[in-house]
């Protein structure tokens, strides 16, 4: 999935079976998931012919799921099937060039929610039209992440911590602590007013381009692609959302990069479950948040 996982566990007795456990379990999801291994249950999906189903895992079926649902709610501005367009930005970001206008056009071609076909009954996955291709990048991490904390409550270690980059899954509190203590450093910078959370059962998600980014033509463009443009987004924002599950919290936090901010308050404001969003701008300075 392209990032690191660090595991913080709590316990009297040893836990290294567990956290093993809960690796293991990370590294089952990235052999599902990932769209840079070949061999990926998410690349074979990819390589299958336009129109034919194909039977899939429960977690790559759930991820699928719960992806679509939030597109449709987003009206594409969240939306798996942008991978055609996301390879096609990964080579302009290593190249510092702009795609040209026939291969974004032939990308965006390729993509939209709408051509993903879902069939609970079979569980199957179809990919309706030629050349699309999946990207799992904005909620993988956060759906490992939640996966990797359940493994480990089952195992009997609940005071624990998943770190996925910008995604945390939380447990239990630390022993004496009322909850773990989270502080938002936005852009990564150190000198800035700091936002302090203090958390329990609950998860935080960031997206932003404090480190992901390349400058082209005097431009600074995100890594998270704008489905209206089929580029990075260039209005640079900090978008932290706190959930109940990291798997929402990962995906909503992209979302809601894309998204303005009276339609990303109201895309949060109708959640089925509590979710805090936090947008922090570049400039002018400015914080946005909701309770």
């Amino acid at each position: 999935m392209g990032t690191l996982f660090r595991l913080v566990v709590y316990s009297q007795a040893p836990a290294d079976s567990a956290a093993r456990a809960a690796f293991d379990r990370i590294a089952e999801l990235d052999r599902t998931f990932s769209d840079y291994n070949e061999a990926s249950e998410l690349s074979r999906l990819c390589r299958q012919p336009a129109g034919a189903p194909l039977p899939v895992s429960a977690d790559l079926f759930a991820i699928l799921q719960i992806s679509q649902d939030l597109a449709a709610k987003t009206h594409g501005a969240f939306d798996v099937t942008l991978g055609p367009l996301t390879r096609l930005w990964r080579e302009s970001r290593r190249a510092r060039a702009l795609p040209t206008a026939d291969a974004l056009a032939s990308a965006r071609r390729a993509a939209g929610f709408a051509h993903l076909h879902l069939d609970p009954a079979r569980q199957t996955a179809t990919l309706l039209r030629p050349g699309m291709a999946l990207d799992l990048g904005g909620i993988a991490k956060g759906y490992a992440a939640d996966a990797a904390l359940n493994r480990l409550t089952q195992l009997g270690f609940p005071a624990a911590m998943v770190s996925a980059s910008g995604d945390l899954a939380l447990g239990d509190p630390p022993p004496g602590k009322r909850g773990w203590t989270i502080e938002l450093a936005p852009f990564g910078d150190a000198t800035a007013t700091r936002t302090t959370l203090v958390l329990v059962h609950a998860a935080v998600s960031t997206s932003g381009d404090a480190e992901q980014f390349v400058e082209i033509g005097g431009v600074r463009f995100s890594h998270i692609i704008d489905p209206a443009t089929g580029l990075g987004l260039t209005q640079s924002v900090a978008v932290t959302v706190v959930a109940r599950r990291a798997t929402v919290a990962d995906a909503l936090a992209t979302a809601c990069s894309v998204l303005d901010p009276v339609a990303a308050q109201r895309l949060t404001d109708a959640s089925p479950e509590p979710v805090r969003l936090i947008v922090h701008r570049r400039d002018p300075v400015a914080l946005l948040t909701s309770p």
